[in-house]
């Protein structure tokens, strides 16, 4: 009997959901998939948190200054003239951002192309940080240049084959478009989207290789773009070996965003994670830790013999040289202690010297692209204030768009219908 009324309820019950309303089926989606199966009301309560709060405030004062920058021009923002045009906007948001926006590809190939599965776990997080990454980068880069209904100026209408801005311009685009694709099986997944999802799935070896060609070339170009200016960049950072320290520091800046943001998400995302993630964590980050210590201690000697291929190590009794020694003997040391931490297999010691790779490799782009850069002239101010608030509310935003991700798609977690599908 109580089988029969079991049958009769899943009757009624189907009957009754197709009679849904085409409002309720898309209230429904929308609760379902924007906002994490909560009411509208609900959800927006969620959100007042301190936290937001300050959010909120940073965002608002920042698009208030980007709106006064693309109304009334640049100068709404920056004291920048034409003996310094570089701000922040560039120095932090396109020659800073890059180098971490490598960890797609770093991850990407290791995983793909190599075939170490035991980093399959971060993949899509890796993939999805240097996707956002780039897409930032060129954020940044429209705030400072403006117009960005001209984007396509360089690519197509005012450009050369021989131009390292065409290089970037193309390079950027092409590979930016591909971490979209690499990512979007999960967006797919989340969406439900299961015919696509097959199809983006089937494509990942192939982008994989074209990102690897695009990023390796990119990463080089964009500090390639320095050697056009041998006196306006000083000697003990200006080499003919830049593409190169451009291009291995970048995966050792990979390397590093991604131990970081691996140990944040187990910090503040753990609910947004599943078990095969947070319990391969540790080994993971000791591997990336090896790696990174390989990487950096590349670096630092190609450093050393780019100096001293220049002949540039008579400017080190200068303020100058000084801070190029505060520089090198940051990114010397940190080899080593990403070292010590793997024997002791330590992960605690090997995320605090990701902190100070990344700080390294900051102070080295902004030292080749600001600090360094017109450093004869004898009066020039490095950024104005306005700058920095701008800088803070992008990358707020920035934050804010990856939780937002990572909350509703399958980034730190399998999706329910594909257990134990790579992708």
């Amino acid at each position: 009997m109580s089988g029969y009324i079991e049958k009769q309820y899943v009757e009624k019950r189907t009957y009754s959901d197709k009679e849904e309303t085409g409002a309720e089926i898309i209230s429904n989606w929308l609760s379902d998939k924007f906002f994490m199966g909560l009411t509208l009301r609900e959800y927006l309560k969620t959100l007042v948190t301190p936290l937001n709060a300050v959010a909120g405030v940073l965002v608002t004062v920042g698009l208030f200054l980007i709106l006064q920058r693309f109304l009334f021009g640049l100068e709404m923002v920056t004291e920048a003239s034409n003996e310094q045009p570089w701000g922040l906007f560039l120095s932090w948001g396109l020659f800073s951002g890059v180098p971490f926006s490598a960890s797609g590809f770093v991850i990407g190939t290791a995983v793909y192309i190599f075939g170490l599965k035991k980093y399959q776990p971060i993949v899509k997080n890796a993939i999805l940080l240097g996707f956002l990454g780039y897409l930032f980068a060129v954020i940044f880069l429209m705030i400072d240049l403006g117009r960005p209904w001209r984007i396509y100026y360089p690519m197509f209408i005012s450009f050369g084959t021989a131009s390292v801005m065409f290089l970037v311009a193309w390079h950027v685009a092409l590979y930016l478009s591909v971490q979209f694709f690499e990512f979007s099986p999960s967006t797919l997944a989340w969406l439900g989207w299961r015919r696509l999802r097959k199809i983006a799935v089937s494509m990942t070896l192939g982008l994989t290789i074209f990102g690897v060609m695009l990023s390796t070339l990119h990463q080089s170009a964009l500090s390639a773009m320095f050697l056009l200016a041998p006196g306006k960049l000083h000697p003990l950072w200006y080499t003919s070996y830049l593409p190169w320290l451009a291009f291995i520091s970048s995966i050792g800046g990979a390397l590093a965003l991604v131990i970081v943001v691996t140990k944040l998400t187990q910090v503040f995302l753990r609910d947004r994670a599943d078990s095969n993630y947070l319990s391969n964590l540790d080994g993971i980050t000791v591997g990336l830790g090896r790696a990174a210590a390989f990487v950096l201690f590349t670096y630092v000697g190609l450093r050393l013999i780019s100096v001293t291929h220049e002949g540039a190590w008579k400017y080190l009794n200068s303020p100058f040289g000084y801070w190029f020694l505060v520089e090198i003997t940051l990114l010397g040391i940190i080899p080593f202690l990403f070292l010590y931490g793997v024997q002791k297999k330590n992960p605690g010691i090997i995320q605090v010297s990701a902190v100070l790779t990344m700080v390294g490799i900051i102070m080295n782009r902004f030292n080749i692209s600001l600090i360094a850069f017109n450093w004869k002239l004898p009066d020039r101010g490095l950024f104005y204030w306005k700058e920095v608030l701008v800088v803070m509310a992008v990358v707020t935003i920035e934050i804010l768009v990856y939780r937002w991700i990572v909350n509703r798609m399958p980034v730190l977690r399998q999706h329910p219908d594909y257990i134990g599908d790579e992708h």
